[in-house]
């Protein structure tokens, strides 16, 4: 009797855990580029707390004499946010069975791909 849910919950888990996985990576990079956006307009942390908005906000007066002021803020943002999709991309492409049979239908086993049995 017990074995039944045990069975159903692993299944079910073991479906959603790849949609859970790209979901939570686009959600923390959704989160830091509004963090990122309220710090620039000056509705985020106070200014001794560093925040890389209002970095780009501060060095938004000085853009002309001093531009690393608001490009190394802006490509550590950039970079973060591109990072954690990337990161979740490889994560499901490595969980999930599914993508793994669409790699190999289009022929991409060098990209590391193992071959995996058809779940039909």
């Amino acid at each position: 009797m017990l074995t039944v849910p045990i069975v159903l919950g692993v299944a079910t888990c073991s479906r959603a855990f790849p949609a859970v996985i790209v979901q939570a990576t686009l959600g923390l990079a959704g989160a830091i580029i509004a963090e990122a956006s309220l710090g620039f307009l000056g509705l985020d942390v106070q200014p001794p707390t560093p925040s890389w908005g209002t970095m780009l906000d501060a060095g938004r007066s000085r853009l002309f004499d001093a531009p690393h002021l608001t490009i190394f803020p802006g490509v550590a943002i950039a970079t973060l946010v591109l990072g954690s999709n990337f990161l979740g991309d490889g994560l499901r492409d490595r969980v999930d069975p599914k993508s793994r049979v669409y790699a190999l239908s289009f022929g991409l086993q060098d990209l590391g791909f193992r071959k995996a049995p058809l779940d039909r």
